[in-house]
Parts: structure tokens; sequence; C-alpha cells
């Protein structure tokens, strides 16, 4: 199965939730990205300052697919976003297309 879990909330409590779903998914075998979008944008750097481990293991294991443009900006994060190493999307007027990711058959989950 391939699922791409696309997270717009800010609140780190649902985002460790998201992590821990996307990790068991790979963990049993299957295609799993996480997309970052709104407000969950802004997680990238709280995660990374924080040394969160299961942030830490999403980013080893590829599982970030990509981060909103336009959110980043908006969000005042863009600089640092841009220098994470997490790819930046803004295939639909500066936000990561859900359609891209239909299209190589992921079902979508959004957060």
């Amino acid at each position: 199965m391939k699922v791409a879990i696309f997270a717009f909330r800010g609140d780190p409590l649902c985002f460790i939730h998201v992590m821990l779903n996307a990790l068991d998914l790979k963990a049993r075998g299957h295609d799993v990205k996480v997309i970052l979008e709104g407000e969950a944008v802004r997680l990238i750097r709280e995660m990374d300052e924080a040394e969160n481990p299961l942030f830490a293991r999403l980013r080893n294991e590829s599982l970030i697919a990509c981060v909103c443009k336009a959110c980043s900006a908006k969000m005042g994060v863009l600089e640092y976003n841009t220098t994470s190493g997490i790819p930046l999307a803004d295939e639909m007027n500066g936000h990561p297309a859900m359609s891209t990711w239909l299209e190589q058959g992921y079902q979508i989950i959004t957060q």
C-alpha cells in the first residue's frame, strides 16, 4: 500500500501520531510519505531543536517527502525550512498538490 500523510496541524502532540503511524506503516512494509502543510511547517525547527527521536527517524528513513513553500513563508520559517534538507514543494500555487500523490497511486490521509 502507498500512503501519503498530509500533516496540517501545528500541534506537536498530533504530529507525534503522524510520526508513529508513518513509522508503523513503513515497518509493516508499506510505502509511506509525510507532507508538511499549514501550521505543521513550523514543526521542523521545533522537532530539530528538541532533538525529537521520532522526527530523527523520519528524517533518517526519508519518510518526509516535502514541506509547503507557501506556508513556510507565511509562518515565518521559510529560511529555516529551506536549509533543513527537506524539499520544498510548491506545484499548486505555492503548496504541495494532493493530485501529485494520487497520480502516483498513493492514498491520502490528512491530519
